[in-house]
Formats: C-alpha cells, structure tokens, sequence
C-alpha cells in the first residue's frame, strides 16, 4: 500500500513552498520561503520515484537516506521521517534551508534528468525537522552512561558543533571554545537572516547546552588559553576553527577606506539585527545604505553580500564575476534570488584598479573565456581596450577565505599543515600530526558547504570515540 502514494511524478508537478515577492522581502531579513503546508509537503514527497540506486542520496555529502523519509512523509508518518533524517544529520533544519541542493540531491534526482522537475528535497526536510521541533520531537541528549573521558573541540561552527552532539550522545564530557559571543560560527555570524534565521542556529545551541555541553566564548587560543594547556586539559582535542583569513586585492587603490571584507560586512549586518551595538555599522563604515555598492565575487559569500545590501537599501547594487553565469560557482537559485530583489550581475568583468580615497570607482576591465585551464574551467582572458570605471561608494571583497596559520598563531610545534596552510588530517578520522588532536571542517578541506563540515564533524567524532574504546580495550586486559 505504501508504494501507492509513490511514484506520483508522472501527475504531479514540482512545486515550491510560495516565496514572498521580491518587494516583500527586500523590506526585512525574514527568511524568503514559507512552510510547506503537510499536505503539501507529503503532495510533493509522493514525487520521490524511490529509484533503486538513489542518486540524491549518493550525491549528499552525508548520504542522507532521502528516499525513505520521503516515503514516510507522503504516507503521513512524519515522526518515524525525522527520525531517519536526523539519524544520518546532525543539524536537518539547517542543511534543509541552507544547502545548495541544486548542486547536490535535487541536482541529481533521476526524475529531474528525465525531464519532470526534481523533487523538492531540501523543502521537505525543513518542513520534517521544523515539524518535529514543534511537536517536541527534538530533545535533549541524555546518555545511557556517561564517560570520563573529555575532548575539547576549538571552534563552535558545524564541524565542532557537529562532533560535540555525537561525543555527548556516547556520554564523552565536552567542551567547546569560541572566539565570538555566541556559538554557530559562519552559521550565526557569516550567513544572512533571509536564508537562515538566527532562531534556528541559537535552538540547536540551547540544545547542546542542555545536553551538557560546555561552551566557552569570547576564548582566543593562543591568547586567552593556550593550546599546550587545552590539549592537557583534555583525552583529546578536535581542531574546527573553520577559516576565517580573506583573500585580498593587490590592485592599485585597493587599501582605500570604502573598500571592506566580505565577512565583516555580513558580521556587522548580523549582530545588528541581533540588537547587538555595531559602532562600525552605525557609521556608515560597514552600511550599504544609499550607497553604490560593488561586490566582487561570485560565490556564495558574494550572493550574501549582494542580498543583503539590497535589504540595507543601497541606492543599486552590482556584482562582478570575472567569468560568465554558467561558470559561476555560487548557487544558480541564489542567483536567480539576487536577480529578482534588483541586484545587477555583471559578467565577464574583474576589477583593475580602484579610484578616489575613499573610493568613488572601481576600474573594470571586461573579460573573454579562452582555453580551459587545470580544472576543466575555461580561463578569463582581458579584452584589450575595453576598460571601464564602475562607480561604487562601497566594495566589498567576496574573493574566498584561506586558512589562519594555526601552528603560529598557537606556537604549536608538530602540527603539520598543507602546502594551502590547511591542517594535514586523516581522511575519514580527522587525525592529525599531534597525538590525541583531530581536525575537521574547512580548516582541513579549505573554504567548503556546510554539510561537509557536519560530516567531518561526525567522521572525527567517531574517530575520536575509536581512540578511548581501544585505550579502555586495552587497559581493560
């Protein structure tokens, strides 16, 4: 009988939660998309045309057992749904709005490359876990037993967080240290409200509090709490720092006042609508409003910046991508979001210089794709003679993020890092040079998606989990 509410494609459209008009949504930063109704939500999970190699689950970074919650949720049996979701992801209310899953499950849904519209998985997800967090489905960890071993994890962004939920629920004692004021990470400080309200990240953290995670804020390694201490502190240490370092211009006027980092631009936007004072903001330093603003990028970050400074009622808005759309690495729907809210994307264009301190212009040199280069891409070529100046009152820098250099920063001997200043770790463990010290998220696989981060996260965890099982093993004979 179950599979009756199935295979449905073939009569049923794709269809999206309804988003609120471009208008509406440049007013605050309310996340764009309303809840699925139920009916709706188990309407379009009946698409699922429960393939027998699932490509969707293939495809997510946690492989995420897509079609049998998609199957429980068109039979209405929504608790026993979350609960499959959230036994292979850590943060499922979070991954549901923030994922690129045109890129990743819904990018590949076998009903999506036979031409009827993919389903609509990302929706569904958040509207299970939302539903269970309302329904009281969602609670607080409370192991069998608990252990004595503890691990300190540096960094409370998914990686970290991630691990601390699977430590706890093995009943290991955790503790997690912070640089900023409030857990989360990117989640909380690098992402904007509209695509991830804050509510959502501070739940899961009162959660993990009430779990019996520990949290440490306003705690610097290397400055407040050194590193040799935390790793005596601890049974082990999990390093999820994340990485924080901007990648810089070295055009000519690049060091004018006007032209800001990406991440402090979306930090000062955030703590704002925290309520929290923001000196940098209030004048006008780190505030798009009335201003001309060029965001230069095309990532993700940059599709953040561009949205958000509509929202702060710049006077217009344009982004600069030194290729074309279809080679752009940012989400395609984020994009077509940007587009709709009045952000101007100008392709095929990379800043050359900038003009006036504080800048007034930035100079524009527009661009050709030749041939591909190591990675398959095609590489930008200049057009000669095609220089132009794009006025801009603000620039914000959207280039990427490199990793800080931790065994300096830390006056860590022993921890080896990549030739990018990554930290070197075992794939699939997290175990790094140092004895007892793990790494996870992109301090080990550079600037990456949030829900490779949760991955490494629950991989180092287990990892570490394997470390005190043996040592108990063999103390034990």
């Amino acid at each position: 009988m179950a599979t009756e509410k199935m295979l449905k494609f073939v009569t049923v459209g794709r269809d999206m939660p309804t988003k609120r008009s471009a208008d509406d949504r440049r007013q605050d930063f309310n996340e764009i998309y309303a809840e699925f109704a139920a009916a709706k939500a188990e309407e379009q999970a009946s698409r699922c045309s429960q393939c027998g190699v699932p490509y969707c689950q293939a495809h997510c970074p946690l492989h995420n057992n897509i079609p049998d919650w998609l199957r429980m949720t068109a039979a209405g049996r929504l608790e026993e749904a979350y609960q499959i979701s959230q036994a292979t992801n850590t943060f499922p209310e979070i991954c549901g709005r923030i994922c690129p899953q045109d890129r990743l499950c819904e990018g590949n849904c076998v009903i999506e490359q036979s031409g009827h519209g993919t389903v609509t998985i990302g929706s569904v997800e958040k509207f299970i876990t939302d539903t269970a967090w309302e329904e009281g489905w969602v609670q607080a960890i409370k192991p069998h037993t608990e252990r004595k071993e503890s691990v300190g994890i540096i960094g409370a962004g998914p990686a970290g967080l991630a691990a601390a939920d699977m430590l706890r629920r093995a009943g290991v004692q955790v503790t997690v240290y912070d640089r900023y004021d409030r857990a989360g990470g990117l989640l909380t400080y690098g992402i904007p409200g509209f695509k991830l309200e804050k509510d959502v990240v501070m739940r899961r953290y009162d959660l993990l509090k009430s779990s019996g995670v520990e949290f440490v804020h306003n705690c610097d390694v290397g400055v407040t709490i050194s590193f040799a201490d935390l790793k005596a502190k601890h049974d082990a240490v999990l390093i999820a720092t994340g990485v924080y370092k901007s990648r810089d211009l070295r055009d000519p006027g690049a060091d004018a006042t006007g032209i800001v980092r990406a991440l402090d631009y979306l930090t000062a936007s955030n703590r704002k609508n925290f309520g929290d004072a923001v000196p940098e903001y209030d004048s006008g330093e780190l505030n798009a409003e009335g201003k001309s603003v060029v965001v230069i990028g095309g990532g993700d970050t940059a599709m953040d910046c561009v949205r958000t400074a509509i929202r702060q009622r710049a006077s217009s808005v344009k982004c600069l991508y030194r290729r074309d759309r279809a080679n752009m690495p940012g989400s395609q729907r984020e994009t077509q979001n940007a587009e709709e809210e009045g952000v101007e994307f100008v392709w095929l264009a990379a800043p050359k210089g900038f003009e006036g301190n504080p800048v007034n212009g930035v100079q524009v040199q527009k661009m050709r794709l030749g041939a591909p280069d190591a990675s398959g891409r095609r590489s930008p070529e200049v057009i000669e003679g095609a220089d132009y100046v794009e006025k801009a009152d603000l620039v914000i820098k959207a280039l990427g993020f490199e990793p800080e250099d931790l065994p300096k920063l830390w006056g860590t001997d022993g921890l080896d890092v990549t030739r990018w200043g990554t930290v070197k770790a075992e794939f699939g463990t997290g175990k790094t040079s140092l004895p007892g010290v793990y790494a996870a998220g992109d301090i080990v696989r550079g600037a990456s998606l949030v829900v490779w981060a949760i991955r490494d996260g629950r991989e180092a965890a287990q990892a570490i989990l394997g470390q005190f099982n043996q040592a108990a093993s063999v103390a034990a004979e």
